[in-house]
């Protein structure tokens, strides 16, 4: 990226490089701080792959499915690589088009991709097949060397969930339990809420230690409209019976003098 960058007066380049590295700190978890981000370098270096690239990926995590396709497309046509393919793939299902994102799953470009490339396309095709309504075809999609390897890589992780989730889909709880584990044992960088998920089968709930706190601050009982009525009476009920109290020692006083 810092070579595409080369080509643009320093200033500018390092203007750009600024805007590029917030959208890389806030995409997880500020979408649309990233969004922004996106946009101003878009308008300063458009012609800039890597800039485009950014900018689809912005779109993308705001769920701008057409603005993120037409980005990717632009990137790669700069770039003439394929790297893009699963992602602009899984824009065409964010469109409604899973049809579309099948046939990209069986061009000739899924060939030319990297082994991450080829899984990701995988996922991919499932979620195709699952927006079509074709769950079993689904499961055999996701039924490949990588999910049946022992060996973990930065993919397994999301393969194995992916499986997972369409087996409790399909109704094969005791399946999908076990492919939650090992969606579990993969995912060292948390990734997935594989633990939770499997959590739910097993029936554990999780209590957040802060809302205990404030539960054992708030007074466990509260006086209902019915207790705060007599209260008030028996408080007024004491109150003229003091006063009547002090009343006859008024009268008593007055007699003593009188005597």
């Amino acid at each position: 990226m810092r070579q595409e960058l080369q080509s643009l007066p320093k200033t500018l380049a390092e203007d750009v490089a600024k805007n590029l590295v917030m959208v890389a700190r806030l995409i997880d978890e500020d979408p649309e701080g990233a969004y922004g981000y996106s946009k101003v370098a878009l308008r300063l270096a458009s012609r800039v792959a890597a800039v485009r690239e950014a900018a689809g990926f912005a779109a993308y995590a705001n769920q701008k499915y057409a603005e993120a396709l037409a980005e990717f497309r632009a990137a790669r046509r700069m770039t003439g690589t394929v790297d893009l393919w699963p992602v602009m793939a899984d824009c065409e299902r964010g469109l409604g088009r899973p049809e579309k994102a099948l046939d990209m799953a069986g061009a000739p470009e899924v060939h030319k991709l990297d082994k991450a490339g080829q899984v990701e396309m995988r996922l991919v095709a499932a979620g195709a097949r699952r927006d079509m309504g074709q769950l079993d075809a689904a499961i055999v999609t996701l039924q490949s060397p990588e999910l049946a390897s022992s060996s973990v890589q930065p993919w397994t992780a999301r393969l194995r969930y992916a499986y997972a989730d369409a087996l409790l889909a399909g109704g094969r709880v005791d399946e999908a339990r076990e492919w939650f584990a090992k969606a579990v044992e993969a995912d060292r960088d948390g990734s997935t809420d594989a633990s939770d998920r499997l959590a739910e089968l097993d029936g554990v709930e999780f209590v957040d230690a802060l809302d205990e706190e404030t539960a054992e601050e708030t007074p466990e009982e509260t006086e209902s409209p019915e207790e705060t009525e007599t209260a008030a009476e028996t408080r007024t009920g004491a109150e003229s019976g003091a006063e009547s109290d002090a009343e006859s020692d008024v009268e008593s006083e007055s007699e003593s003098e009188r005597d």
